[in-house]
């Protein structure tokens, strides 16, 4: 299975970047998995060409296809004014609208301050839930004090055994065969077998 991170960090080191790679390995230790990571800060100048063009450059089409072919996504966003990152935002709209449609995907955000933790339910639950992604029900904010304190990978490792149960799981179904065995009665004939028969009539 292949697994893709988007993260939208924008320093170097990045902590945004920095969860997105504890939250893959954390996937990788439940379920085998090929990981891939977006950069979308090394797409930034393609992003705003592709608004102004309508076609991608070379590597933010590598990108997009490879978020359309993974079997499973985490996203990772820095928080800006309460909400995600307008890079982060630039790159899911210029991805095709269905291309998530039925794909598991896990939430992720970092921030100053625990009081923008809410911005997973408020923002990046809604973005998903509209691209038609099936939506992991924990998702992981890190504040600059969960760095190292405890909880933080707690969060990780539930949030990323309930991707890797949704990537397996769909996996699993999709690659087991649909049997086809059941009978199609008319709608005539199942209602002429309620029907009492005309012996047991009252005359």
């Amino acid at each position: 299975m292949k697994l893709v991170v988007v993260s939208a960090g924008l320093s170097v080191p990045s902590s945004t970047r920095l969860l997105g790679d504890r939250l893959a390995a954390a996937v990788g230790r439940q379920t085998p998995a090929e990981v891939q990571v977006v950069e979308l800060r090394d797409l930034a100048v393609e992003i705003a060409h592709n608004f102004t063009s309508g076609f991608p450059g070379r590597h933010l089409s590598a990108a997009l296809d490879a978020v359309t072919g993974a079997d499973g996504l985490i996203v990772v966003t820095p928080v800006f004014s309460a909400s995600y990152s307008g890079l982060f935002k630039s790159f899911f709209d210029v991805l095709d609208k269905d291309a998530l449609a039925g794909k598991p995907v896990l939430i992720a955000a970092t921030g100053g301050t625990a009081r923008h933790s809410l911005v997973l339910e408020h923002a990046l639950r809604p973005l998903f839930a509209y691209l038609r992604a099936v939506v992991v029900p924990t998702g992981v904010y890190a504040a600059s004090e969960d760095w190292g304190a405890e909880g933080l990978d707690d969060r990780i490792e539930r949030a990323a055994g309930e991707l890797a149960a949704l990537m397996t799981g769909l996996s699993v179904s999709l690659s087991r065969p649909v049997k086809d065995d059941f009978t199609v009665v008319p709608f005539a004939d199942q209602l002429a077998a309620l029907s009492p028969p005309e012996a047991g009539r009252l005359r």
